[in-house]
């Protein structure tokens, strides 16, 4: 059971979702003495220890649910599906600061930071009898989640306002933009606090909270991000040398509602009909309930995944068939893609390629995959009869990006030992379903620079990173502008044909596209913000 499960058939869900709308608005108390009935108020409220645990079950919301998706498809690694999609603008390069991508993005992690803001200014007014070490626990909860959003935020924009407590209307017209470093620094001395603070787990009805993992984990993360490299390979290897993780044994299941397991640190618990995702509707193939291929792989990303002989594609022997493009592959391929004569959720073979004359077959409806392949993560047939109703959660940390930024972080300290080698090969070795040759202590610094970022990308593809890797990586110029290519298939002279995806070309310009613009709204309010360069 987990707690969101908890909170539901305790009656409080409503009520703690209705104490989020409270955060947001705030209250005049010059305007209206009156208690009202229809709603909670701070006058009845933060009285008691059960107060404060229903207003930090409120921050959760703010954690990323789908929206992990679309940051991957402004990569080299998928498309967006429909060209008159705000998204779409973005991979073409014709966006600007008025995108409302961009602005909901801002908006939706600030409406986090408020809120966590809100919480961690009232926790205190607690007041009679109650649990220091609980209320302790609350607190480092509220701070993790705030530094999510801050990590969010610093990737996408760069220096933002650091907003730390609640402001008036003219303070929040008042305030600047922190330095990057300041963000940085702000993010490390949160998470350690909350360390300090958070269990290492939790019991049933609490299962889904933030843990010191958690919270150590996204140390590793922002650490990685900022480039502080020995304070991300400490931070990975303290939950690495914990052996309270581990790779869950099946990929094929690890995005499924099999696998609530021990390679997850931090996800988006959902409750089946109750407060439900509809990631199914929003990626599976047109013919499954009507699909809407929102976000498709490229051909970039399938090439990514080396032969089962250990080979890039374009090695000499690799093995690799551009007639029949997934044999002897990375099972990963198969697993988290929809390739051409795969069983589909409602028992129908997936045929994507232009002459099939299948519903999923490229150009056959503007919502068809115009690439030919679909995303296969978290489709469960479980979902297939009630698709905009599912319970499976969805991970924000797992055990696998903990040994990949481990092993990253070592690899560019120079501090290459038999601990860097192991970390991929667990990734690459120790699944059941997934078995690559094993990397010696033959390869050097660049070579392990390329396969970990390879291996990061196909392990934790459409898991919401790769965005940020390839910003940090400086390779966004490189990977992403051109055109958008999609599967290989036989046309009807027997001929191989690759897909072009998209009639316009991708567009990176790295003058200006390493950072989004302020919200063009934001610097209409508060003139302070001053843009990024060169928008």
């Amino acid at each position: 059971m987990n707690f969101y499960k908890y909170l539901y058939q305790k009656g409080n869900w409503i009520f703690s979702f209705g104490l989020f709308s409270l955060m947001l608005m705030g209250c005049d108390k010059n305007l209206l003495d009156a208690v009202p009935t229809d709603r909670l108020s701070e006058n009845i409220f933060w009285k008691s220890q059960a107060d404060a645990e229903l207003a930090v079950n409120a921050l959760y919301n703010d954690l990323d649910g789908a929206e992990i998706f679309y940051s991957d498809a402004l990569t080299d690694i998928a498309h967006v599906n429909q060209p008159f999609a705000v998204d779409a603008y973005i991979e073409l390069g014709t966006y600007d600061a008025s995108s409302s991508r961009l602005y909901n993005t801002w908006s939706s992690a600030y409406k986090g930071i408020g809120a966590a803001n809100y919480f961690l200014a009232n926790v205190g007014k607690i007041e009679g009898s109650r649990d220091e070490a609980l209320i302790a626990r609350f607190i480092g909860e509220a701070r993790v989640l705030r530094a999510y959003q801050y990590i969010k935020l610093a990737y996408l924009f760069g220096g933002v306002p650091l907003v730390k407590a609640p402001l008036t209307l003219e303070e929040g017209r008042a305030v600047q933009r922190a330095d990057l470093k300041e963000i940085y620094d702000f993010i490390d001395t949160e998470l350690e606090l909350a360390v300090a603070s958070l269990p290492e787990s939790y019991s049933s009805n609490d299962i889904g909270r933030i843990t010191r993992w958690a919270a150590l984990g996204l140390k590793a993360r922002s650490d990685l991000y900022a480039g502080r490299f020995a304070a991300a390979a400490k931070a990975a290897k303290t939950i690495i040398d914990s052996k309270r993780f581990e790779l869950y044994p099946l990929y094929a299941n690890l995005f499924t509602y099999a696998a609530e397991n021990k390679e997850v640190l931090l996800d988006k618990q959902f409750l089946e009909n109750i407060y439900t995702q509809s990631v199914f509707n929003l990626l599976a193939p047109y013919s499954q309930q009507n699909g809407q291929s929102t976000y498709v792989p490229t051909k970039a990303l399938a090439d990514s995944y080396e032969t089962s002989s250990g080979l890039v594609i374009t090695d000499a022997n690799s093995g690799y068939d551009p007639k029949n493009p997934s044999k002897n592959r990375d099972p990963r391929l198969a697993f988290s893609i929809f390739l051409d004569g795969d069983p589909l959720p409602n028992g129908a073979i997936f045929h994507p390629a232009p002459n099939s004359g299948t519903a999923d077959a490229v150009g056959s409806t503007y919502i068809a995959s115009t690439t030919g392949f679909n995303i296969k993560k978290y489709i469960d047939k479980k979902d297939l009869a009630n698709p905009s109703k599912s319970g499976l959660n969805i991970m924000l940390l797992r055990y696998a990006e903990i040994l990949l930024t481990y092993a990253e972080a070592k690899i560019e300290l120079g501090e290459i030992d038999g601990s860097v080698y192991d970390a991929i090969n667990q990734i690459r070795n120790s699944r059941t379903d997934v078995k690559l040759p094993i990397i010696s202590n033959q390869v050097n610094q660049e070579q392990l620079r390329q396969l970990v970022r390879r291996e990061r990308t196909v392990e934790l593809a459409f898991e919401g990173l790769h965005l940020a890797d390839i910003r940090r990586w400086k390779t966004a110029e490189k990977v992403v502008p051109g055109k958008v290519y999609g599967i290989t298939y036989q046309n009807n002279n027997g001929e191989a044909v690759v897909v072009e995806a998209a009639s316009e070309s991708r567009v990176f310009d790295s003058k200006k596209h390493y950072l989004w613009p302020i919200p063009q709204r934001e610097i209409n309010l508060n003139p302070n913000l001053k843009q990024n360069p060169n928008w």
